[in-house]
């Protein structure tokens, strides 16, 4: 598989029809207003994803176990630092996110993966994905099969749904990816807890060596 480059940022712009997106046009064509150029959009979400994933404490809002916080402080405190900002254009950051980053629900938004501050989760879906994939590069994929996979720097594994994905993951590190195939449900009946982030991404606090079935390149 050839070579994938990180997608440069892009603005978000409004459809009347379907909502906020990010690019030029609209999946329907629409060529709409620029809402949030892309500069602001690149600050708004280090700034936003720094807080939700990494130091809540910083800017002093309480996160509950599952990694929820409450929107409205969320706000101020990102008003704080760029004063242009406002709920509304935060929301069209999530709204426009094709990755699934964030979650927003009944007056809370949280991450839905990359944390390094300890959360449980606990209301994610159990994982249903016989396989799991994991990329890498080939020196460390060969120590993961003796130690199977841990975080590093987070608080869970991030596991990919699709070989595709977890390429795409692993050339952001290497030029010549390796990707671990798990056996996912095997793990999960035996008690390992792997629950789903959205449709691409698995999380867990480890996977033991044993799960680890097939090492692919590609």
């Amino acid at each position: 598989m050839g070579e994938l480059s990180k997608p440069s940022m892009e603005d978000i712009r409004l459809c009347p029809t379907h909502g906020y997106y990010r690019g030029e046009k609209c999946h329907c064509g629409y060529v709409g207003e620029v809402i949030l150029d892309r500069v602001r959009v690149e600050k708004l979400g280090r700034l936003v994803s720094g807080i939700l994933r990494h130091f809540p404490e910083r800017f002093k809002l309480e996160m509950d176990e599952d990694g929820w916080v409450n929107f409205d402080d969320l706000v101020r405190a990102v008003k704080r630092k760029y004063r242009w900002a406002n709920q509304w254009l935060i929301k069209a950051m999530i709204y426009s996110d094709v990755k699934g980053r964030y979650e927003l629900r009944e007056g809370k938004i949280r991450a839905r993966y990359g944390h390094s501050v300890k959360v449980k989760l606990s209301d994610y879906p159990v994982c249903d994905k016989e396989r799991l994939y994991y990329g890498t590069g080939e020196e460390e994929a060969h120590r993961l099969l003796e130690i199977g996979i841990k975080p590093v720097n987070q608080a869970y594994v991030h596991l990919s749904t699709t070989i595709e994905k977890s390429e795409e993951v692993a050339r952001l590190r290497t030029e010549d990816p390796i990707i671990l195939e798990v056996d996912a449900k095997s793990a999960v009946e035996d008690g390992i807890r792997i629950i789903m982030a959205n449709e691409y991404i698995a999380l867990a606090e480890e996977i033991p060596p044993k799960y680890i079935v097939r090492m692919m390149r590609v």
